[in-house]
C-alpha cells in the first residue's frame, strides 16, 4: 500500500469517492456537509493497494496548526496498517509545511487508534454530523 498526494481534479474525485463511501454511505453524513468549503485550500491524499484506492484524507493549515481531516479507510482495509500509512503521509505534509503540531477531530471510537500514533485528547466530547468526536493534538 502507498499514499499519494492528489495532483489533479481526477485524483481528487477518487478521494471524494472514498470519502462518500465511508462518510456518506456508511456513516450517513449528509453529502453537503462532507464536501465543504475547505476542499480547495486542502492537500488531499489517496491510499492505494496496488491500483485500488482504499483510503483518503486531507490536510490544511488552520489557526497556525496543521489539521488532519476526512481520514477514512474502506472497511476491507481497516486494522491492516492502512490508517497508519495515511496518517504518516499527513504528518509528513505537516512537517513539510513547518507547523508546530497537528490537530484532528476524532470520532470517539477511533481515539485509541490516534492515541497509538501519539495524539492526545484536548477537548470534551462534541457532536459533529451526528457523530460523537473529541479533538486531539500531536506536537512535533
Amino acid at each position: 500500500m502507498n499514499v499519494t498526494t492528489v495532483k489533479n481534479n481526477q485524483e481528487r474525485e477518487v478521494a471524494y469517492a472514498i470519502r462518500k463511501k465511508v462518510f456518506v454511505e456508511e456513516q450517513r453524513v449528509p453529502l453537503e456537509i462532507e464536501i465543504d468549503e475547505h476542499e480547495d485550500a486542502a492537500v488531499h491524499f489517496v491510499l492505494y493497494d496496488e491500483e485500488k484506492p482504499c483510503g483518503a484524507g486531507r490536510f490544511r493549515i488552520k489557526d497556525g496548526f496543521g489539521k488532519a481531516e476526512r481520514i477514512c479507510i474502506l472497511p476491507d482495509y481497516r486494522g491492516k496498517g492502512a490508517g497508519r500509512l495515511m496518517m504518516e503521509a499527513v504528518e509528513a505534509e505537516a512537517r513539510k509545511q513547518n507547523v508546530p503540531a497537528l490537530k484532528l477531530d476524532a470520532q470517539v471510537h477511533a481515539i485509541p487508534f490516534y492515541e497509538r500514533l501519539g495524539y492526545e485528547v484536548i477537548s470534551d466530547e462534541f457532536m459533529d454530523a451526528g457523530i460523537p468526536h473529541k479533538s486531539m493534538k500531536k506536537v512535533f
